[in-house]
């Protein structure tokens, strides 16, 4: 067997051409006919008990081929990538020049490859110090959505509907004259101001009372989802029947009390002002470092393979389903809902994959020219915080090759971008 390597026009992908002994094809092919027999009825056999050579001249001499080359060819590929250092970033594209019994099997495979970074300037680079600080509006601010997540709903008889009350009606819409399908509900909860729904129609139920009934006219918005009511006038036949609002706590000791674990306002609010602070940090440390990788990806030469690209828009495809998934939505609901093919979803992701991806390709880069990697320890002490975290057995966690090789290449990646934010000039 020979392999032959080389490099093609296109930067970043290389050709390999293979060519494979008749003896180990003819091999593979028995192997696939062994596999397949039970599959072929030829007359006068029963069925998986005819000869090669019968299924042959009935099916075609080239029956057995392509599962002979898929018996074949994998591990030979694999392993002359392997054999030649090649960092494939893609799935090989085949060409097939000579391929049949007693012949030997001829083809090329064309591969992407990994990219040279050519890193520029990555210490002392210039980046603003991001800072956020906790005010008292901000403390405020967090007390009155602790304020609202504990308010009580009363009920209101002596007025009619206000807005940012919680309007209980039901309702029924048509469009000249005849119902819509999706738009009827009955004892319908609607918060007046929330504008969940189609324009104008909470602002007419303003000033409604207990047990009236009211014909709300609105139109659909020309964008709307549903594209044979989009644009269309409507009338809602609504009734009322009951109005509530929130009642929202007095913020006092008491309030801390029922609420957290301290005993009084003002130790709630230090508690507060302290997470708050903590989130902050995190958030400046978080974009502190985005903005120092992307100074360096700005001094970088680098081309990116096409397929690293489309390879990040499927991860990011697939993170998009998990997120529509715990909606209760598919993709192609998600479609459907905003106009748009997978497509336009695909383009539209693949700036952010082209950054993603420059992004790792230099954290990498830098690793290497700095010979980054954490300490046995580091890595041992990770494990065991694992272990703990998901209630596994130390002993299994550090005995782990898999996850150590998992937290090792993260703590790599950490310690670079550590590495870069450290050496860096802040914009004062």
């Amino acid at each position: 067997m020979s392999v032959k390597v080389e490099n093609t026009e296109n930067k970043n992908e290389v050709k390999l051409s293979f060519e494979i002994e008749a003896e180990k094809f003819d091999e593979a092919m028995k192997k696939v006919y062994a596999k397949t027999a039970k599959y072929f009825t030829i007359h006068g056999f029963r069925k998986g008990k005819a000869p090669m050579s019968m299924v042959e001249r009935q099916y075609g001499s080239d029956i057995f081929n392509e599962d002979t080359f898929n018996e074949l060819v994998p591990e030979i590929y694999d392993s002359a990538i392997k054999d030649n250092n090649i960092q494939a970033v893609s799935r090989p594209n085949i060409d097939i020049t000579q391929i049949g019994k007693g012949k030997n099997l001829i083809f090329t495979a064309v591969v992407q490859i990994k990219p040279e970074v050519k890193l520029g300037k990555y210490k002392g680079i210039e980046i603003e110090k991001i800072e956020y600080n906790v005010s008292d509006h901000d403390v405020e601010h967090e007390l009155e959505h602790m304020a609202e997540h504990n308010a009580r709903l009363i009920t209101v008889e002596d007025r009619p509907v206000e807005k940012g009350d919680i309007a209980v009606i039901d309702f029924e819409g048509y469009i000249e004259g005849i119902a819509f399908e999706g738009g009827k509900a009955e004892k319908h909860e609607l918060e007046i101001g929330s504008n969940t729904f189609i324009p104008g129609f909470e602002d007419q139920v303003i000033g409604m009372n207990i047990e009236e009934e009211r014909d709300i006219k609105v139109s659909f918005p020309e964008d709307y989802f549903s594209k044979d009511l989009a644009g269309k006038p409507a009338t809602f036949k609504v009734k009322l029947h009951e109005i509530k609002k929130r009642e929202l706590p007095a913020l006092d000791d008491e309030f801390a009390k029922d609420v957290s674990e301290f005993d009084t306002l003002e130790e709630l609010k230090n508690s507060i002002k302290e997470k708050l602070q903590k989130q902050n940090e995190e958030k400046a440390k978080y974009e502190t470092e985005d903005k120092a990788i992307e100074a360096v990806c700005a001094n970088v030469e680098l081309d990116i393979p096409s397929a690293m690209i489309e390879t990040e828009i499927d991860n990011m495809v697939k993170d998009l389903e998990q997120r529509l998934q715990y909606q209760g939505l598919t993709l192609e609901q998600y479609s459907n809902l905003t106009g748009k093919t997978e497509t336009i979803i695909r383009d539209e992701m693949k700036e952010q994959a082209e950054k993603t991806v420059k992004s790792r390709l230099v954290i990498e880069a830098i690793i290497k020219a700095e010979d980054i990697k954490p300490e046995e320890k580091e890595v041992e002490e990770k494990l065991k915080e694992m272990a703990k975290n998901y209630g596994q057995k130390e002993e299994e966690a550090l005995k782990n090759a898999y996850l150590k090789d998992y937290i090792t290449e993260n703590m790599k990646v950490e310690k670079a971008i550590q590495f870069v934010v450290d050496n860096a000039k802040f914009k004062k």
